[in-house]
């Protein structure tokens, strides 16, 4: 099986979306770099400079599924059917959007209503090999909780929020320890890096 990875933009104070979701200045460096990246939806370009266009090509080269929230998806209208980095996707939900996925018959979303556990593990035999990227979040929060994580992946952003939606959260847990960064990439307005995530020993569970 492949890792599996929480990954989000980030401001300096650890907020991944303003509390209604829209994303302020996060995601600026998508759109402040000389190397174009078309993606599968014609109308997104990605403008980005060298360093994080190298990064963003090997991360999404290497992915294979993807496990988002219902909330999210719903916010994006389930991206018509076809993520922009062109993944299955397992959704997190309670109930399955019957209309959505009647409207959507050739999309490859999966609805999940039994769990994040079963959800990760549905996207990891869907991925095999491949990377699962968790969306950051309260799924991210439930997939550190239970021990699903490998790694954390930050795009760090030179920008204070103040307020809004912190990457993962109140945790039930104590402070969950990460290893040094394996990956850092200083791109333009944006810092990539990669966590590992240690291994808890029963001791250091809330």
């Amino acid at each position: 099986m492949g890792q599996v990875i929480a990954s989000a933009s980030m401001s300096l104070d650890g907020y991944i979306a303003r509390d209604d979701n829209t994303i302020g200045r996060l995601f600026d460096w998508l759109q402040n770099g000389a190397v174009e990246i078309p993606t599968v939806n014609r109308d997104i370009t990605l403008h980005l400079s060298p360093p994080s266009a190298e990064y963003w090509k090997q991360w999404v080269d290497g992915l294979g599924a993807l496990v988002c929230g219902r909330t999210l998806f719903d916010f994006t209208g389930g991206w018509d059917g076809t993520h922009t980095v062109d993944v299955p996707v397992v959704v997190v939900t309670h109930q399955i959007p019957t209309d959505w996925v009647h409207a959507h018959p050739e999309a490859p979303f999966h609805f999940v209503t039994d769990g994040v556990e079963a959800a990760v593990a549905k996207a990891q035999a869907i991925a095999g090999e491949r990377t699962v990227a968790v969306t950051a979040g309260t799924i991210a929060r439930q997939c550190l909780e239970l021990g699903l994580l490998d790694a954390v992946a930050v795009d760090l952003v030179p920008v204070v929020m103040g307020k809004g939606r912190p990457y993962f959260g109140e945790l039930t847990l104590d402070d969950v320890p990460l290893g040094d960064p394996t990956v850092c990439i200083q791109g333009d307005r944006v810092t990539h890096l990669v966590f590992p995530v240690r291994e808890q020993s029963s001791e250091g569970r809330g």
